[in-house]
C-alpha cells in the first residue's frame, strides 16, 4: 500500500504536469492519458485517481503564485509543503514555460464566434477548500516575481472582448425572452463613461429592471482568482441589488460565463492583494 508521497514522485508527476501546461500554452496537441501512462513506471504503485488527485493539487499551487494552470485539472488545495517547494523550483529552471506563460497572458484577443451564445451559461463553480492549504502565496513572490494572472488580469484586449462577448450574451438573452426594446438599450458603459462607474455595462433584467454588469475575463479555469479595485467594490456595496458579476472563462477556445449577484464581499471571498504605502 503506498505512503506518502517521496520527492522523486512529487518531481516526476510536477514535471508531467508541467509538460501538459507547456503544451497548451503553445498552441500544441497533447494526451493526458498518455502522459499518466509513461508516469506510472516512476511512481510508487499509484492508482490513476491518485495522479488525477495529485495533479488537482498542482492546478492549486500554481493558482496560489499567480500562474497558468490546466482547467481540466480543478484545483485541491489541500497540498503538502513539498509539491509547492518542487513546483517553484521546476517553474525556476524552466525559463521556456515563463516566457509561453508572460506571452499568454498578454495576447490580444478577440470577440469568437458562439453558435448558441445562451448555452454559454454555467453554474458557479463550488467554493474550494482553503482551509488546509500548505502555505500563504505571498510568502513566495520572491521565488515567482511575476504574478501571471495578475498581468492577464491588466491585459485590456481581453477584457475588452470579453466585455463585447457578454454584451452580445445579454443582447441575446433579452430578445430570447421577447425584449428586444430592452436590448436595444444596452449601453457599454466602461467605453462609453470609462471605469469610474465601477461596472461595465449596463443590461436589464425581464422586468425592465436595472442590471449593472462587471465583467471580469480570463483564458484559464473557473477557479482563476480575479482582481477588484476599490471603487469596484464599493459600487457593487452601494448597487448590491442590482450589480452582477458576470466571469468570463475558458476564452480561449469557446468561452463560457457564470454570474453572481449582489456585492463582492457577500458573493466571494475576499482578500487584500496590494496597499498603498506613503512614508510615515
Amino acid at each position: 500500500m503506498p505512503t506518502g508521497w517521496s520527492r522523486n514522485e512529487v518531481e516526476a508527476t510536477v514535471a508531467s504536469y508541467l509538460a501538459m501546461l507547456q503544451a497548451e500554452l503553445a498552441g500544441t496537441a497533447y494526451n493526458k492519458a498518455e502522459h499518466r501512462r509513461n508516469l506510472f513506471p516512476l511512481l510508487d504503485d499509484r492508482s490513476e485517481q491518485s495522479i488525477e488527485f495529485k495533479y488537482a493539487n498542482i492546478s492549486a499551487v500554481l493558482i496560489e503564485i499567480g500562474f497558468p494552470f490546466i482547467s481540466g485539472y480543478k484545483p485541491r488545495f489541500n497540498y503538502q509543503k513539498l509539491l509547492l517547494e518542487v513546483v517553484l523550483s521546476q517553474l525556476q529552471t524552466r525559463p521556456e514555460i515563463r516566457t509561453l506563460a508572460a506571452t499568454d497572458v498578454e495576447q490580444p484577443a478577440a470577440v469568437p464566434t458562439v453558435e448558441d451564445i445562451l448555452k454559454s451559461l454555467t453554474e458557479p463553480p463550488r467554493p474550494v477548500e482553503l482551509k488546509n492549504r500548505a502555505a500563504s502565496p505571498i510568502a513566495h513572490y520572491s521565488a515567482i516575481p511575476i504574478n501571471y494572472l495578475e498581468r492577464e488580469a491588466r491585459n485590456n484586449s481581453l477584457g475588452l472582448a470579453g466585455e463585447r462577448f457578454v454584451i452580445n450574451f445579454e443582447t441575446a438573452r433579452l430578445i430570447h425572452a421577447g425584449r428586444e426594446n430592452l436590448a436595444s438599450k444596452i449601453i457599454h458603459v466602461s467605453q462609453t463613461r470609462g471605469d469610474s462607474s465601477g461596472f461595465d455595462i449596463l443590461s436589464f433584467d425581464q422586468s425592465g429592471a436595472e442590471r449593472f454588469i462587471e465583467v471580469k475575463t480570463t483564458k484559464y479555469g473557473a477557479h482563476t482568482p480575479f482582481f477588484v479595485s476599490r471603487n469596484e467594490l464599493e459600487v457593487s456595496k452601494a448597487k448590491s441589488k442590482c450589480y452582477w458579476l458576470y466571469r468570463v472563462y475558458e476564452f480561449r477556445n469557446r468561452p463560457l460565463v457564470f454570474t453572481l449577484r449582489g456585492a463582492f464581499s457577500t458573493t466571494c471571498s475576499l482578500c487584500p492583494s496590494t496597499y498603498v504605502a506613503r512614508v510615515a
